[in-house]
């Protein structure tokens, strides 16, 4: 009987299984960030356990409220901060270095296929496009992660995802999986990990596949994989080629080894959803969770008071690309604020040098620094009571960018489009 992708990681890093369907794994990342690594951080000095199993392997990050906004947060970024120059932790990213930590880490080629990672966050799920095992955890598991360099975990079974057919121009990765989530419903892959495949994918650049896979936890999964192909290797080359790493001397060679990780032909799968991509359109949610979702053209006219563009799910240059292209020539409607936020200085910079940062600016939008801070309503773009915002983000739970206000999950392009309509609009609709 052939095997999953999931499957053959956990065999590959199973150090126990002490009980039940319980398995250990030795973990290759741990990634931290200000907001709940602090909280393991000082449990683990209370029991005189201030250590950490292998600092190369943890990657730590401010990016929640960066730069800290009160007192707090300033005290959470301290203790990150003190905790990884106490334990020589050199993958430390600090203002100024740093960026969302989901666009960052990738980026910095800290991810590779057959890994395993796990971070105090639900959507290290990301990660997962490149054929990589990312689960977000709990205090306690990233405890023994920091300390032990292992994690317990039940064996998931896989439900694949076949996306067939072709994108229509205008319909975006965040489109496709905003349309399979309302497809299976919240809790349609809870404990499971999601498998993406099918020619749809494979046509995605990494960008797309983050954002697929950055969005799997919002249906419930554990984690969301893609199987590592020729794309994958491209996006990482600069790291595991003969200029990096020199862990290997060709792509070719590369390729074969990423592909020792897809899921086997005969692989058994605890379902299979079939998603005819062709048929998709531009969509947004409504209400308060991420299965419930509409065509824009059934939303057109809804009124924002604020669009956000940004966050792990959409912050990076391929996003910023799509919704300079929108707002080329026009100006944001004066009744709406708009807010850009690139999600590393990597990504800042490059827009900075295609032009795309001034046209944001000759359009009226705000453009920020890297942070998560309005996706979880922290700070750098926070809701009033009874607003409304339409968000490249990835929750429109009640209240998640702010008390009381509501907010509407969507496309960079389609944000971009509401930005100067005043209201929910497709580019289509712009004049």
């Amino acid at each position: 009987m052939g095997k999953t992708l999931a499957e053959k990681i956990f065999d590959a890093h199973l150090v126990d299984r002490p009980f039940g369907g319980t398995w250990v794994l030795r973990l290759d990342r741990v990634f931290c960030h200000e907001i709940t690594t602090p909280v393991a951080i000082t449990d683990l000095k209370s029991k005189n356990l201030d250590q950490v199993f292998e600092p190369s392997k943890i990657k730590a990050v401010i990016d929640h409220v960066s730069p800290a906004k009160d007192s707090k947060t300033a005290e959470q970024g301290k203790i990150l901060r003190d905790w990884a120059r106490r334990h020589g932790i050199e993958d430390f990213f600090d203002i100024g270095r740093n960026g969302v930590c989901h666009a960052l880490f990738p980026e910095k080629g800290f991810v590779r296929p057959g890994h395993t990672v796990i971070m105090g966050d639900s959507h290290t799920c990301t990660h997962g496009a490149f054929g990589a095992f990312a689960a977000g955890v709990g205090t306690t598991d990233l405890e023994v992660g920091i300390l032990k360099g292992v994690c317990a975990f039940k064996k998931p079974e896989t439900l694949r995802v076949l996306l067939t057919g072709t994108l229509k121009p205008g319909v975006f990765a965040k489109d496709l999986i905003l349309a399979v989530i309302a497809r299976i419903g919240v809790a349609g892959a809870t404990d499971r990990v999601m498998e993406f495949r099918g020619p749809v994918l494979d046509a995605l650049s990494m960008e797309g596949r983050m954002t697929v896979c950055n969005m799997a936890v919002e249906a419930g999964a554990t984690s969301g994989v893609c199987m590592p192909d020729k794309t994958t290797v491209e996006y990482l080359w600069p790291f595991i080629g003969p200029q990096g790493d020199k862990t290997y001397e060709t792509k070719e060679a590369a390729l074969a080894d990423f592909r020792s990780w897809w899921s086997d032909d005969d692989a058994v799968y605890t379902g299979t959803i079939r998603v005819d991509c062709s048929a998709l359109e531009p969509v947004a949610t409504v209400g308060y969770k991420p299965d419930q979702v509409k065509p824009i053209r059934e939303l057109r006219g809804t009124a924002v008071d604020q669009v956000y563009i940004g966050s792990c799910t959409n912050g990076r240059i391929e996003d910023l690309r799509e919704a300079a292209r929108v707002i080329q020539g026009k100006r944001v409607h004066p009744r709406v604020r708009a807010i850009l936020a690139p999600a590393t200085p990597a990504v800042y910079a490059q827009a900075l040098q295609e032009g795309l940062i001034a046209r944001f600016h000759e359009a009226g939008f705000c453009v920020t620094n890297p942070s998560c801070g309005a996706c979880l309503g922290m700070s750098n773009g926070v809701l009033a009571q009874g607003e409304v915002c339409a968000a490249t983000t990835n929750r429109n739970f009640y209240g998640r960018m702010g008390k009381g206000g509501m907010v509407h999950l969507m496309s960079p392009a389609t944000a971009a489009a509401t930005a100067i309509a005043g209201h929910i609009a497709s580019p289509q609709d712009l004049p």
